[in-house]
């Protein structure tokens, strides 16, 4: 029997990106309907809010779960550097084909994260808002580790 303490880990990043939501899938009438003013052509901004949450055993050297450093390091390089400051449509391939809507983007973030070495992805929550928040948990867990 494992007799590790289990705790959780909540982390908090921000970065500003714009967006256009605009489905090919739909006429420019539709577009309208469904997506009011963030169909506007030129797009808009936000600033989001992003915070990672991850579980795993307390290591008995360190007393953490994740080096702070390692995981702050491991979301620049795969989600800050990726989309702050950035076109959503325009500049993130994973969204070339797809609607930059924040659960969109709230399932990439885990997808780009859910592979963090030292600790399990458990969700990822996106604030758009002050009003607007998403939150993936993944598909069934998604096996993710440790």
């Amino acid at each position: 029997m494992n007799n590790a303490v289990k705790i959780e880990l909540g982390r908090r990043y921000r970065f500003s990106a714009s967006h256009r939501l605009h489905s090919p899938h739909l006429s420019e009438e539709e577009n309208c309907r469904v997506y009011g003013k963030c169909n506007n052509p030129y797009g808009h901004g936000h600033n989001y809010v992003v915070e990672v949450s991850l579980s795993g055993d307390v290591d008995p050297a360190t007393g953490m779960i994740a080096n702070l450093a390692d995981l702050d390091a491991f979301v620049q390089r795969e989600v800050l550097e990726e989309f702050d400051h950035k076109s959503l449509n325009e500049d993130v391939p994973a969204f070339r084909e797809k609607v930059p809507t924040t659960e969109n983007l709230c399932m990439e973030i885990f997808q780009r994260l859910k592979n963090f070495p030292t600790a399990k992805l458990e969700r990822v929550r996106v604030e758009e808002t002050g009003k607007n928040s998403f939150e993936y948990a993944g598909d069934n867990q998604e096996g993710n580790r440790p």
